[in-house]
């Protein structure tokens, strides 16, 4: 198991400001899983309007930050870094389940798993968690394309 700083993610992911959800990655096994975090702070462009009152992380992006955790663990695993001319897309999302909210102030723990690959789409099991407590599960299938 291994760990990556931002300068690494950076060399697997295209997202940057506001859209790089992945700030460490704590350990990986190429080929079986990862574990990643996401320091959520007041500073989120989105809590300005999720909502100003109490804000709360979209759950969209809690996915969101779960699958560049994935895609991450897949560059990897494959042996290649993010370039210009493909991009990694959803293909599917399965049973996501929201147990909790995440809120400014919480550290977003992202732990996937790799359950196959069959002819370019991958297939994971993820979960997201804060303070060791289940926030949201999800089935997740991606690919990457050309663009």
């Amino acid at each position: 198991m291994s760990a990556m700083d931002i300068h690494e993610i950076l060399k697997y992911l295209p997202h940057r400001y506001p859209f790089l959800l992945v700030d460490k990655v704590i350990a990986y096994e190429t080929g079986k899983s990862i574990v990643a975090l996401k320091n959520v702070t007041i500073n989120e462009p989105f809590f300005s309007g999720h909502f100003p009152h109490h804000p709360v992380m979209p759950g969209v992006l809690i996915v969101e930050a779960l699958a560049q955790a994935a895609a991450i663990l897949t560059l990897r695993t494959k042996g290649s870094v993010s370039s210009d001319d493909s991009v990694y897309y959803f293909v599917g999302i399965d049973g996501v389940r929201f147990k909790k909210p995440v809120m400014a102030g919480d550290q977003l723990i992202l732990k996937v798993e790799i359950e196959r690959q069959i002819k370019g789409v991958w297939k994971y099991t993820a979960r997201a968690e804060v303070d060791d407590k289940l926030i949201t599960e999800a089935k997740l299938m991606c690919t990457a394309r050309n663009v």
